[in-house]
This record gives C-alpha cells, structure tokens and sequence, in this order.
C-alpha cells in the first residue's frame, strides 16, 4: 500500500487520529485534515514522518465551501492522487439545546460541516477517483462517511446532530449507487458511545449508564476500535458490501427485552 493515499479529515483528534493512526500502520500515504493550527498539529506530522510514513497536515474547515474545495487539490498537489476519502470531521450541537430552544444558526453550521461538507468534497473525490479509473481499469477507489448511532437513536436536545447524520447515512447510499459503475466503493461507518474530547462532557453520565448495561459489552468505544474498522475497508476487506453500514456501538442499538 506504499503508494496509496488517503484524505482523513478531521484526521488528528479523536476519532479521526485513532484512523490516522492505523492507516499509517498500514503504509498509507496521508493527508491529514483539520482546523486547528497547524503548530498545534506539527507533533503529530512529525511523529508519523519519524515511524516512516508519508504525512501532511491540511489545515481547513469543512464548513467553508472554499477551503472544502481547496482539500482535495492540495492533497493532488503533494501526492499527485487520492485512492481514500474518509469523511470524519463533525461537530456536535452547540449548547445541545432542546428541540424548542433550537436555533437556525447552530442548524446551519451542523448540518453544513456534518452533512454538506462531506457530501461535496465526496463528490471532488470522486471526480479524481473517477479519472483515476479511466486512467488505470484496475484503480479501485474507496469513500468512508463516519456517522454515528444518532442516526437512528433519538436525542431532543441534539437534533440537528441526529438529522446530520442521518443525512449521512443516506448520502453514503447516493455515492454507493452513483460511484459503484467506476469500481468506488462506499460505506458509512457508525459508531456509539466513543470516547473523546467530544463527549468528555458527558462521560460521568455515561460511565453510570454503561456501568448499569447501557451497553453489550459494558465499556466505552475507544476511537482505536473506529480505526480498526476503518482500515479494514480501505484495505479492501469487504468485497461486494458497497453501501453498507457497519455500526461500532458495543451492542447498544439490539433491543432487548
């Protein structure tokens, strides 16, 4: 996979870092996204150049249609092509308002760093990955979208969270459809309770509940097990499962009686 190169946005905290991390274990050229400054970063770039991997950091925010388009780009510019688009960076809703107390501006910028930012730059992906194809039958591009269980699970104060991923989730089935005829696979991967500096706000609350079997297995999700996940599909370990979603929640969506 020495030649290979993968885009992971939001790719150096969280979530995203435990992705970085088992990408570059697997000899995946990288070009890792987020907004935080780019000194902030430099001890992670650093660290992955020092185990042999080829890294860079791209400072943008998904949000900013600009700086969106820019990504893919300056990830060409410095590797010359991109075989993996894994969508990660998100936000959680601000101030986690109730339904009646939501408001129009936190609803926008949700929905357009969860679920527009990472719908258009799939679609610059898969423009290069399209091209990518014409230019070499064997090319097989792969698009990962990271959601999360409140896709499906119901929180009153985070709904324009819930509705973002949910939208997501859709997405990843329109790329599948529309991208499988170029030999691109696509998948959402969606997680449970993870724990991260996102939900360090909430973790007393859910080290009860889980305690208590919230659930399967009675632990937290590390964003290790995230990456895991997300390594098996850009290795290709899932064949003939374009579109699929593969949910990392510790057993917390089967009901049971």
């Amino acid at each position: 996979m020495t030649d290979r190169v993968a885009l992971v946005t939001g790719g150096a905290r969280g979530i995203g870092l435990g992705i970085t991390r088992h990408l570059a274990a697997e000899g995946w050229r990288l070009a890792v996204n987020g907004r935080r400054p780019d000194e902030d970063v430099a001890p992670l770039i650093a660290d992955l150049r020092d185990g042999g991997v080829e890294a860079v950091y791209l400072r943008a925010d998904v949000f900013d249609p600009e700086a969106r388009r820019a990504l893919v780009p300056r990830t060409l510019d410095v590797f010359g092509r991109i075989d993996a688009l894994v969508n990660n960076a998100g936000i959680t809703s601000p101030g986690r308002l109730d339904f009646l107390d939501a408001t129009e501006d936190n609803f926008d910028l949700v929905i357009g760093t969860n679920l527009k930012g990472p719908y258009f730059l799939g679609q610059a992906a898969a423009k290069v990955m399209i091209a990518q194809r014409e230019a070499d039958p064997e090319f097989r591009g792969r698009i990962v979208n990271v959601s999360s269980m409140n896709a499906t699970v119901v929180t009153v104060n985070r709904g324009d969270y819930g509705m973002s991923k949910a939208g997501l989730s859709m997405a990843t089935q329109i790329m599948a459809v529309r991208l499988a005829p170029f030999g691109i696979e696509c998948y959402e991967v969606r997680p449970g309770l993870i724990l991260t500096d996102m939900t360090a706000a909430v973790k007393e609350k859910y080290d009860r509940l889980i305690a208590n079997g919230l659930t399967l297995e009675r632990r937290w999700g590390m964003p290790d097990d995230i990456g895991r996940v997300v390594a098996c599909v850009l290795r290709g370990d899932l064949p003939y499962s374009t579109g699929q979603v593969l949910v990392v929640d510790g057993g917390f969506t089967i009901k049971t009686l």
